[in-house]
């Protein structure tokens, strides 16, 4: 197949043809497409340029043992957006047990009383000093980053996020509602 011929061929069609030959080459297209969003998301979760690129490199080796698992549910685009944050969550709960970062599996077990989370709204997140607002993201869980960072970072609805996540939108909505409330309670004792 000729170079040429692969710009123009479907990212799902590219994995297909990846996974029949278990051809690197083929594999170096998707990459050549991927790796700066890859290396963007990765960013997100690391603490310096040099660890997004090693995140990104062992994310993209991780994909290519993966890619059998892609079934064409969705578009390989969607696919691959959970897969990275699956894997930088993952990154980020494996090196930080030292921290307290895991209150999220705590907060969803816990039935909420009306304690004013209500309140937070999405004005209140954004007059957040952004130097602050950093420090306060990386104390919080990496689960409540993520799903921060995806719906206002990467702007993605409520209904793209469920389908990502795998979860129910009503979960998705409580989430968040947590997730700012919890992002706003810990730039406050900043």
């Amino acid at each position: 197949m000729k170079s040429t011929n692969l710009t123009k061929i479907s990212d799902e069609e590219l994995v297909i043809k990846i996974v029949e030959k278990n051809d690197t080459h083929l594999f170096a297209v998707l990459y050549d497409r991927y790796a700066g969003l890859v290396y963007n998301k990765c960013y997100g979760f690391s603490n310096s340029k040099e660890e997004a690129q090693d995140l990104t490199h062992d994310l993209f080796i991780r994909l290519f043992v993966k890619l059998r698992t892609f079934k064409g549910k969705s578009k390989f685009s969607t696919w691959l957006y959970s897969f990275t944050y699956n894997f930088c969550v993952n990154y980020v709960q494996r090196n930080s047990a030292k921290r307290k970062e895991r209150v999220t599996i705590v907060t969803d077990q816990i039935k909420e009383e009306d304690n004013g989370l209500d309140e937070i709204d999405d004005a209140a997140l954004f007059e957040l000093k952004s130097d602050k607002l950093a420090k306060a993201l990386e104390l919080i869980s990496p689960a409540e980053k993520m799903i921060l960072l995806m719906k206002y970072q990467d702007d993605m609805s409520i209904k793209e996020i469920a389908g990502v996540l795998e979860l129910g939108e009503s979960a998705v909505k409580m989430r968040l509602k947590r997730a700012k409330a919890k992002v706003v309670e810990t730039y406050n004792e900043l």
